[in-house]
C-alpha cells in the first residue's frame, strides 16, 4: 500500500512572537501534507487494518463514523484504490441535505447507511448483518489503529522534544504516540469532545463539543492562518492550536521546553462553512 508519500512531511517551526519571551520552542508536524485526501493521521490509523483486508481477500470494508468523519472519508478513498466495496454506518438520520464530508464518500463509492443515535450507540450489533465484510471500527480505533499510530514517532527524533500535543476524537492516536514515546517525553491531547476525560487530556477546548464552532474559534483559526500560513479545521486542528497557544499564555510549560503539534489534517471539515467564512 503505497498511497501516501511519506517523504512530503514537514516540520515547521512555529513563527509567534510570544514564545520568544516564554524561552519555549514549538514545532508542527504537517501531517496533513501527505495525501489531498487520506489526510494527517488518518492513513497511520488505517494502515494495519488494510494489510488485514488485504491478507484476508476480503471485497468489502464497513466502518462507522458521523456527518463531518475524516475516517469515513479516508476509507471511502482507500476502499476505492484497493478495489473494494465501502460501506458506512452513519450516525444520524438521513439529511435532505448530506454534509461536504458524506458527500465524498459517495463519490469515492461508499454506500451509506444511516442509523439513529440510539441505535448507534449498539452499532457493535450491526456487524452480523455484513458477515462477509471486515470491520474497521470508528475512527480506526483498536489495536492496529493504535499500533499504526505509534508509527508517527518514527517520522521525528522523539527525544528532542518535551511535549507532544494532538487533538483527541477516539483517543486512538494519542495512545499510539504514547506508547512509543521516548523516556520522559509528555505526550498531551486536547479533547474536541464535551465530557472527555482521562490522562494527559486536556478537555477545555472543545467549544461546546465534536464538530461545534464559535466566532472565537473562527477568528482564530483566520489570525492564525494569516500569522503562520497553516490552515486548521474546525472539528480538530483549530482546537489543538488555539489550546496549545493559550497553554502557553498560562504558563503550562516550563520555561525552555520544546513542543511538537501533530496536525492531524481533516481540512475537508471546512467545506461545510458558509464560504468566505475562513479566509484560505
Amino acid at each position: 500500500m503505497n498511497l501516501v508519500k511519506l517523504n512530503t512531511i514537514d516540520r515547521e517551526k512555529l513563527p509567534c512572537k510570544e514564545l520568544e519571551k516564554k524561552n519555549i520552542e514549538v514545532e508542527v508536524l504537517r501531517l496533513d501534507k501527505i495525501h489531498h485526501i487520506i489526510s494527517g493521521n488518518k492513513w497511520f490509523k488505517l494502515k494495519y487494518y488494510l494489510e488485514e483486508v488485504k491478507k484476508g481477500s476480503y471485497h468489502s470494508v464497513l466502518t462507522f463514523g458521523g456527518a463531518y468523519s475524516n475516517h469515513i472519508v479516508a476509507t471511502a478513498f482507500t476502499g476505492q484504490a484497493m478495489g473494494l466495496e465501502s460501506i458506512g454506518i452513519i450516525r444520524g438520520e438521513h439529511a435532505k441535505t448530506l454534509s461536504p464530508t458524506l458527500i465524498e464518500a459517495v463519490k469515492y463509492g461508499m454506500r451509506l447507511i444511516f442509523i439513529s443515535r440510539e441505535q448507534y450507540k449498539k452499532k457493535h450489533e450491526i456487524p452480523e448483518k455484513f458477515k462477509e465484510a471486515f470491520i474497521i471500527p470508528e475512527g480506526g480505533a483498536g489495536p492496529q489503529g493504535v499500533r499504526g499510530a505509534s508509527g508517527i514517532m518514527d517520522l521525528f527524533p522523539s527525544e528532542s522534544y518535551t511535549h507532544i500535543l494532538c487533538a483527541v476524537g477516539t483517543g486512538t492516536t494519542l495512545a499510539g504516540l504514547t506508547a512509543a514515546a521516548a523516556p520522559g517525553l509528555k505526550c498531551i491531547g486536547i479533547s474536541v469532545l464535551k465530557g472527555m476525560h482521562g490522562t494527559n487530556l486536556v478537555s477545555d477546548y472543545h467549544f461546546g463539543g465534536y464538530a461545534k464552532k464559535n466566532q472565537e474559534l473562527l477568528d482564530f483559526m483566520n489570525s492564525f492562518y494569516a500569522e503562520t500560513g497553516i490552515p486548521t479545521d474546525f472539528v480538530y486542528t483549530g482546537k489543538l492550536f488555539y489550546a496549545a497557544l493559550d497553554l502557553l499564555r498560562k504558563d503550562f510549560f516550563p520555561s525552555g521546553s520544546k513542543l511538537l503539534l501533530i496536525h492531524s489534517g481533516g481540512l475537508q471539515g471546512n467545506l461545510s462553512l458558509p464560504k468566505g467564512m475562513l479566509h484560505y
